[in-house]
């Protein structure tokens, strides 16, 4: 079964300029210099917490970005983030067909970044080939060392940065210098590396062809008002040599150099139509510019165009691009809808949060003195910045006494919480009431300064059932 698959032909992009060649080295360097300069952003909260401006604090449970804190009890916060980021690449996909994959996927940034490492040390594209199809030398050793040193290097701070996010960049950075890394930290280093090596070194046009799950769906987000690469065939057709001189009278302007097949990252031939493997990066427009423009003939025989667009110019006349349709509409009420829940929920986002949990066993207790007893532990989230103080009541038991159980000289009048904390008490509630069906009581938390209070709804049993 074996001779029936074909081995895998490695493919070496030439190097191309132009237009979108620059648009996507703008990209690149916007791109990594975020990605590795974010961590080191700072962003004062105040005394009682962290300073760095994204990050994600696994021991302490929480997110920071900038001004906003996700806690674990606010998962809604980071659904909404997933919906919104989703729905954006939705509409943009709809609207400018894969230019995601082409410009900002860490897939392409990365491993356009190792083909850039990889044409310094070995040459461009025949280069290469020469080099990886000629005899094993000195030459050859000495140049595949130099480039996969540089890329494990590059593959190193790339998993070092991703790990910055999760701890405070610059004490970790300085814990390098000082040989004081933990384990957890070099597993996921190492971990990251490898990954990273391996896919943009290796796998590249791979992982968009056959891993990433992104391309079996994007048609799906595509019409005739799609901006996509396209090749003009009734333009290019019929294809063939031209030499100097020679008349273009019955004959197509596509000079079958195949420029546009050498410079496409995945290997693909535009001229065949849209295919699941083009990522929209359009780098075979330029190339195909750059032969127009040496032959004396009008740019765009390989362009971003729609389909109703090019059928609108076979048949003579010309066709708007439409950014307002039924499918961005919908896609944009979808992102304004969860924009507005999820803005509604930050503004009203409470900075104190109370969660009770009754006991189980024994559900109550009836003192010597006659009074019923009911157990419950408290867990009150301080999200402040500071220590706070708070006073427990309760509503719909009257008479309630309430006995804390805690270290130390603590009452219900003294819940004390540090900042960005959680505190657990158990507390006791005792009344004087007869037996009977459970009564619903509210525990209500304010803190000493009345500003900030929080409620919970709970029940005082009485008898078994």
């Amino acid at each position: 079964m074996l001779e029936l698959f074909a081995k895998q032909q490695k493919i070496y992009p030439k190097r191309v300029w132009g237009k979108y060649r620059k648009m996507k080295w703008a990209t690149m360097i916007a791109t990594l210099g975020l990605y590795y300069l974010a961590p080191f952003i700072r962003w004062d909260r105040g005394p009682n917490a962290p300073d760095q401006a994204i990050l994600i604090d696994l021991p302490a449970r929480r997110a920071y970005w900038f001004w906003i804190e996700i806690w674990p009890q606010e998962v809604y916060l980071l659904t909404g983030i997933l919906i919104l980021a989703a729905i954006g690449l939705f509409v943009v996909t709809s609207m400018f067909g894969r230019v995601w994959c082409g410009y900002f996927c860490p897939q392409t940034v990365w491993t356009d970044l190792y083909v850039w490492v990889e044409r310094i040390i070995q040459g461009d594209r025949n280069a290469r080939k020469r080099l990886h199809d000629g005899p094993w030398s000195f030459d050859k050793v000495g140049k595949i060392l130099a480039t996969h040193f540089i890329w494990l290097v590059i593959a190193w701070c790339t998993a070092g940065s991703f790990v910055l996010y999760f701890n405070d960049a610059p004490t970790l950075v300085r814990s390098f210098f000082e040989f004081d890394v933990s384990p957890t930290v070099l597993g996921f280093i190492g971990g990251l590396t490898f990954s990273t090596y391996l896919m943009a070194g290796f796998a590249r046009e791979q992982v968009c062809t056959y891993m990433c799950p992104y391309a079996r769906f994007q048609s799906a987000m595509f019409d005739k008002d799609t901006l996509i690469i396209g090749y003009d065939e009734k333009r290019g057709e019929p294809r063939g040599k031209h030499k100097s001189g020679e008349s273009w009278e019955g004959r197509g302007h596509c000079v079958d150099c195949t420029a546009c097949v050498q410079v496409c990252p995945t290997g693909i031939d535009i001229r065949n139509g849209l295919q699941m493997e083009c990522i929209a990066c359009g780098l075979c427009v330029d190339a195909c510019n750059n032969i127009m423009d040496k032959l004396d003939l009008p740019r765009g025989l390989i362009r971003y165009d729609t389909t109703n667009h090019m059928t609108a110019e076979v048949k003579g006349g010309k066709e708007k691009f439409h950014i307002m349709r039924i499918r961005t509409l919908y896609y944009g009420i979808i992102m304004a809808v969860v924009g507005c829940i999820m803005l509604y929920a930050l503004i009203n986002r409470s900075q104190l949060e109370l969660h009770v949990l009754h006991d189980r066993s024994p559900l109550f207790v009836q003192l010597s003195s006659g009074e019923i007893r009911n157990g419950y532990t408290l867990k009150i989230l301080n999200k402040t910045f500071e220590d706070r103080t708070y006073i427990l009541s309760i509503e719909g038991l009257p008479d309630a006494q309430i006995d804390v159980k805690a270290a130390g000289n603590v009452d219900a009048d003294s819940l004390y919480v540090p900042a960005n904390r959680v505190g657990e008490y158990h507390v006791f509630i005792s009344a004087n009431v007869e037996p009977g069906p459970a009564n619903d009581i509210t525990l209500t938390l304010t803190d000493n300064d009345g500003t900030l209070h929080d409620s919970y709804t709970s029940t005082f049993i009485t008898q078994r059932k």
